[in-house]
Order: structure tokens, then sequence, then C-alpha cells
């Protein structure tokens, strides 16, 4: 298995799922602390992205050879878990257009000769 696999599918399927809990918990959020949902919603996501990082024991670096400063590992972990998909559907969009832009220039290319 690929290093990228191996390290971002747990990863992302743990964001995925705890963006969902996110969703699930948002109108208590709306009800108990209106003014603050924001903070508290990020508090409680990257709090959840923390423990779950430590428990579940995920990593994001530790597949590509990154071995010491476990701390950090975990921290970037946790906020890579609390990001949810969103940077996933970032990246992809970005591949997307990028897709785009290259089929364009070659097409232009062809049409010209």
């Amino acid at each position: 298995m690929s290093p990228w696999a191996e390290s971002l599918g747990p990863v992302v399927i743990t964001g995925f799922a705890l963006q969902q809990f996110i969703e699930l918990i948002d109108p208590i959020l709306e009800r108990w602390a209106r003014q603050y949902k924001g903070l508290a919603a990020s508090l409680i996501a990257f709090f959840l992205g923390l423990t779950l990082s430590v428990l579940l024991d995920l990593r994001a670096l530790r597949p590509f050879g990154v071995t010491r400063l476990a701390w950090l590992d975990i921290l970037l972990t946790a906020l890579i878990i609390t990001g949810g998909t969103k940077w996933v559907n970032d990246l992809v969009k970005v591949m997307r257009y990028k897709t785009n832009e290259i089929r364009l220039r070659a097409q232009a290319m062809r049409e010209r000769g």
C-alpha cells in the first residue's frame, strides 16, 4: 500500500466522520451557543480530532519516515482530521481545474495545427 493511502486514508475517513458529527450537533450549538457556534464547533472538532488521533494511533507523517517529534505528528494529524473533508474537496477541485486547463491548451494547439 502506498504511504499516501496508508497515512491519509484513515485520517480522511475519520475527518469525514467528525464532520458528520459536527453537523449533527449543529442544532444544539445553534440553540445553546448561537453567538459562539463557530468557535464552539471548531474547539469540539479539534479536541475530538486530537483524541481520535491519539486513541486510534493515527499519524499522517509516520509512513513518510517522520518518526521524531511524535507530538507534532499527532497535532498535525488532529488538525487534518479537524478540517474534515473540505481540504480533499479543494484538492480535487484544483486538480479538475488543472486538468481542464491542460485539455483546453491541448485542444487549442491541435486547432492551430
